[in-house]
């Protein structure tokens, strides 16, 4: 059984164009792809786990991959996720989840992944997450303001919050919720 899907995910989900595709990016064990699955959306999961993806073999509406996504075998099958669309209004995805995962140069390619209307539904650990354990290398950390000031140029932002959480466990986090409009190039 997978954890819980992050609330910031579920209250944001709605916005995905209903049964559209999503990627599920660095997806861990999957809690995120199991329950975007269940509602009816078609789910690419990614991670460099094997065992993490073989887990999601054989479920409805998933197509999950082994990826490492930092050495540049992204993707590990012929799907073509790394794809840097010509067309800016030709994405692929309607929807992109990442959650508890930072890779900076990824930042700037996902807004080029979503098709029109796609959105991304990003969450992850800031400054300030070292007093409550790991992540604490700044490397895996978003500075302040870091994925508002990434995505505002490129995306029209709907939500965004930063600073400590309680739940599932007490971190520091920065969420965001974007939209690719028509016009986004």
């Amino acid at each position: 059984m997978t954890a819980a899907p992050s609330s910031w995910v579920v209250e944001h989900a709605g916005l995905i164009r209903k049964g559209g595709r999503v990627l599920d990016l660095a997806c861990g064990g999957g809690r995120h792809a199991v329950w975007l699955a269940a509602q009816g959306y078609l789910v690419d999961a990614v991670d460099r786990d094997p065992e993490a993806i073989a887990a999601m073999q054989g479920i409805a509406n998933i197509n999950a991959d082994i990826a490492d996504l930092e050495t540049g075998n992204w993707p590990a099958t012929d799907q073509r996720y790394d794809v840097v669309c010509d067309d800016a209004h030709d994405g692929i995805y309607d929807g992109i989840i990442v959650s508890r995962y930072l890779f900076r140069p990824l930042l700037s390619v996902l807004p080029s992944m979503l098709k029109p209307d796609g959105v991304l539904i990003y969450e992850t650990f800031m400054v300030g997450n070292e007093r409550y354990g790991r992540p604490s290398n700044p490397d895996y950390l978003l500075r302040p303001d870091e994925l508002k000031s990434v995505y505002a140029p490129l995306l029209e932002i709907r939500a965004f919050e930063q600073g400590e959480v309680e739940e599932p466990v007490p971190a520091v986090m920065q969420r965001i919720c974007a939209v690719k409009s028509h016009d986004s190039r």
